[in-house]
């Protein structure tokens, strides 16, 4: 594990199945982050069920995530604790193992924490530099597999 807070988890055991969810607050993710640092090109899509958009294009985030080995896509659910087993359901149903992660923070002090030119709405997903860890971009709404393959190529070489 890269982190205390995956540590923690497993030892706490909040679930059996195969898919953990984690609750994070932004400084947990932005740590999460920061732990691939050098090592791989971060995509970060904060979604949630109720969101169309997120939900539609969910499986091609997965599955550029399972095709780029340079790639880690860490998906934050913005669902409400209660709705934990349908996140989970929904994870598990998408193939996303071992563990992904769910909003435990307030939302003004999460989305500032993640990033202040974000307005919370969702999907929004940022790409982090391999080497720096640097945003190299952002946006909110649901765009084509084309601006995440741009982005995933601008990252692996800044």
């Amino acid at each position: 594990m890269k982190n205390s807070i995956l540590v923690f988890f497993f030892f706490v055991g909040f679930s059996c199945t195969n898919t953990q969810v984690i609750p994070v607050t932004s400084f947990d993710i932005m740590n999460e982050i920061n732990s691939f640092k050098g090592e791989k090109v971060v995509i970060l899509n904060v979604w949630a069920l109720w969101c169309v958009p997120c939900v539609e294009e969910f499986p091609m985030i997965v599955e550029l995530d399972e095709s780029n080995k340079d790639l880690e896509v860490i998906f934050v659910s913005a669902d409400f604790e209660d709705e934990l087993q349908q996140v989970k359901s929904f994870l598990e149903k998408q193939g996303v193992e071992p563990y992904s992660f769910i909003k435990n923070e307030k939302d003004e002090l999460f989305i500032e924490g993640i990033n202040e030119s974000w307005t919370g709405s969702l999907p929004f997903t940022v790409v982090f530099s391999k080497n720096k860890g640097i945003i190299v971009d952002s946006w909110e709404g649901k765009e084509p597999k084309s601006r995440f393959e741009v982005a995933i190529n601008i990252a692996l070489n800044s």
